[in-house]
């Protein structure tokens, strides 16, 4: 009896659930090393779309602004949650704002090579 309760007690409860996780298959494989594959895929994206659409065109109409939330931000391919992460700027990080959606939520954001867009709110207009 006692050796069952040791094991019971020895191994980890299951791991919660919530319903904004990611599906099982996806969650299994960002713990081995999702974030090489998911990171060069993604990366290839932007490069390809910024290609086409004029990029330094946006720059001078852009504005800089340091990242004023203490965990730093997630830039996203889309001004969306469920968009495709494409990496992330730390706290107190400039960055160039190149514009923001109608209602503020979102503002698209460029970080030496990389653009994307981040939760609005969470920058600050350098002078």
């Amino acid at each position: 009896m006692t050796r069952y309760l040791l094991a019971r007690l020895a191994t980890p409860p299951p791991r919660p659930t919530f319903t904004n996780d990611p599906s099982p298959s996806v969650a299994a494989s960002p713990a081995a090393n999702p974030e090489a594959s998911p990171a060069a895929s993604p990366q290839a994206s932007p490069a390809a779309e910024a290609s086409p659409s004029p990029s330094p065109s946006p720059s001078p109409q852009g504005y800089p602004a340091r990242v004023t939330q203490p965990i730093g931000l997630i830039i996203r391919q889309e001004p969306s949650v469920n968009a495709v992460r494409l990496g992330g700027v730390e706290f107190n990080r400039e960055v160039t704002v190149l514009e923001d959606t109608p209602d503020g939520a979102w503002q698209k954001v460029r970080l030496g090579n990389l653009e994307g867009w981040v939760k609005g709110g969470n920058t600050e207009r350098i002078n």
